[in-house]
């Protein structure tokens, strides 16, 4: 229950910062209604998930809470500016791509082995989908925030620099994880991956979706004013949450039990980094 109460606390401070300086829409600031639909979505999908005891729906309800608070937020203000427009361009496309890759990930794995001691017990398992809410909020709230704002900010060529670290992150995102993937239809989840983007790093994709919600952050930036401005924790939260939670500990953790005594990926292990590629 604690756990729980930090995670709404946490997104009752984000939504408040995040409402500052924001336009309104009926009794509450649009960021607000952005932040609700996040979480709405989550609750109406545990329901049938706990009945069902199925994690299937999970990534793809993370990522609609993306799509859904985008476009309530383009539709609440009617933002038409070019950088409101840019920063739902790259949270839709992402959520789109990654959404559809999870989904048919899980439709042909048939389940997730995290799950497994989460789905019987109600408020661990309800836990889970208010983290992905909180998720949503915190990663997408500087895109959010910026496009529910007062302040416009019109596009400038150092807003190249953040839409190419978007992009470049996004393309980097896609490769690896498609290079993973047929990676385990021709060998299945006996063998490792150290090909590819792979051979440069052990998390390719990873690092990818740090580098384009940092590029997000870079885009709303000059959009953003007052407390609005802590919003921009995103790629930091991104950050730790794929370095230090439940990212690369997990999938290293679960790689060492599987091929520790391989010879081969012991040598792996030396020659390449966690997430940034050496010089």
């Amino acid at each position: 229950m604690r756990a729980l109460t930090g995670v709404y606390l946490l997104a009752l401070l984000l939504t408040l910062a995040g409402s500052q300086q924001g336009t309104w829409a009926g009794a509450l600031p649009v960021f607000a209604w952005c932040a609700l639909l996040a979480f709405a979505l989550q609750w109406a999908a545990f329901v049938p998930a706990y009945l069902l005891q199925t994690e299937r729906f999970y990534d793809l309800t993370g990522s609609l809470g993306f799509i859904g608070a985008t476009l309530l937020a383009l539709w609440l203000t009617g933002a038409m500016d070019a950088r409101s427009l840019l920063l739902a361009t790259c949270v839709l496309v992402w959520a789109i791509r990654l959404g559809t890759f999870l989904f048919s990930r899980i439709l042909a794995d048939g389940s997730d082995s995290r799950f497994d001691a989460i789905k019987p017990v109600p408020l661990r398992f309800f836990l889970t989908w208010s983290l992905q809410g909180l998720w949503v909020l915190v990663t997408a709230g500087c895109a959010l925030a910026a496009m529910s704002g007062k302040q416009s900010a019109p596009l400038t060529p150092l807003d190249i620099v953040g839409a190419g670290l978007w992009l470049s992150g996004f393309v980097i995102e896609v490769v690896a994880d498609a290079q993973k993937r047929r990676l385990r239809r021709k060998h299945g989840s006996g063998q490792f991956i150290c090909t590819g983007l792979w051979r440069y790093s052990r998390h390719p994709n990873y690092l990818g979706e740090i580098m384009l919600w940092s590029g997000v952050a870079m885009l709303a930036l000059p959009a953003l004013q007052g407390w609005q401005l802590v919003t921009l924790v995103s790629p930091v939260f991104v950050f730790l949450l794929l370095t230090r939670v439940s990212g690369i500990p997990l999938l290293e953790k679960k790689a060492r039990q599987k091929w520790g005594d391989d010879a081969g990926y012991q040598q792996y292990l030396d020659t390449t980094p966690v997430l940034f590629p050496r010089p």
